[in-house]
Formats: C-alpha cells, structure tokens, sequence
C-alpha cells in the first residue's frame, strides 16, 4: 500500500489526479514508447524578458509560482499531461496515455481558460508597473510518447513535430491569443468563433502553416 501512494505521488508529477489513478490500476505497461495522435498546447509569457531585466530576483520567482500555480490547476481541471514548466513557458498534450473522445476541445477549452486566468495575474503585475501576456499555441498530430531520462530521473514525453508545431504557434500569439493549426480546427470549427491568419512562415517547416486565432467558445444553445 505504501508503494501504491509512492508510485501515485510519482504519476500525479505527469498527469490529473484521475488519470494517475486509472495507469496505476492498469500498470506502467501504459508509459511504455508507443506511437499516437495528440492535441498539444504550448504557452508562454509576452514580455518575460523585459520583467527579468527590470525585477528583483524575489519578484521574478513570486510571479512564477503564481503563474505555474494558476495553470497548473487549469491543466489538472482539463485532464491534461503535463510533459514540462519551463521558466515562462509550459507544454500539455492530451489524448495521452489514456485516450480521450475529444482532445482537441479539451486542449483549446483548456488554452481559453488560461487566457481568461491570466487576466487577473497580468493585472496584478500591472499595477507594479510590469506588461505580462500569454501566448497559445495548439495543434494537432502524430508523436511518439514514452519515458526518457536515466534511472532514478524519468520524465514522460512526447516527441515529433507537432510539438514543435504547437511550440511555433505560441510563438507567433499575441498577448492573449490562442492560435491553433488546420487539423486542429477542423475538430473544433462547431465550438468556436475563429478568424484564419493565412498561412505563417514558421521556422523548422519547410511549407507555410495555415492557422487561426480562436475569439470565443460558442455558447451553446
């Protein structure tokens, strides 16, 4: 019984308090490299550099826990995988290690909510004087999933170009903005109100991206 809540603790660093319940049932067997199609969000902070050049040390790690506290509910509320924080920056895929009927709304309701969270915290820095934003990148893909690292240390990531993809979206947002790509779309054009960029010119691909700026989810009827 000790073991079960050491091996649950350990699978709660990845994924929902839910979804590390149901791979601790069926066994690590889940965690082993296996190939899928995944919905991933990227998001970063607009403005970052500018706040770490002109704040205290402290003010810069306070802003962090609050962000990586405020998103990191968000990601658990939604049934994401969390694969890392990166400073300013976080990435959640969903449809994986348990599949889901819909990852791709989950993803981009997941990104509205976050937009909309971070109003509050962009806020609050703003009265001191800081311009904080964040960025959304979502798409849609093939990767190959599984545990890297080295005994001892092991993370659960996905590989393949749709997190690159996701990663050069979110670069391209705006200061509250959600950009998704056309396989993302496609699953979510019934959900939401989107407007089309045009095809981006993003670096690591060798074509122009189509993309779109999700506005609003649809109210529903």
């Amino acid at each position: 019984q000790v073991a079960q809540i050491d091996q649950l603790g350990r699978l709660k660093r990845f994924f929902s308090p839910q979804l590390a319940e149901v791979i601790l049932a069926g066994g690590e067997d889940m965690l082993k490299t296996h190939r899928r199609e995944i919905s991933v969000v990227f998001i970063d902070l607009r403005g970052f550099t500018a706040f770490t050049d002109q704040a205290e040390p402290e003010e810069v790690m306070e802003m962090l826990n609050a962000f990586h506290a405020a998103m990191g509910r968000i990601v658990v509320a939604h049934g994401g995988t969390l694969e890392r924080f990166a400073g300013d920056s976080l990435m959640v895929f969903f449809n994986d290690p348990v599949p889901m009927e819909r990852p791709a709304e989950a993803a981009v309701r997941m990104a509205m909510e976050m937009q909309q969270a971070f109003v509050a915290l962009g806020l609050e820095w703003q009265k001191r004087g800081f311009e904080l934003g964040l960025g959304c990148g979502v798409a849609q893909g093939y990767a190959t999933l599984g545990q890297i690292g080295f005994e001892g240390r092991r993370d659960y990531a996905a590989i393949g170009s749709v997190t690159n993809l996701a990663a050069r979206l979110c670069a391209e947002a705006r200061a509250g903005q959600v950009l998704v790509d056309r396989k993302t779309m496609a699953r979510i054009e019934t959900l939401v109100r989107a407007a089309p960029l045009g095809a981006l010119t993003l670096k690591g691909f060798t074509q122009p991206v189509p993309a779109f700026v999700v506005e609003a989810l649809q109210v529903a009827a």
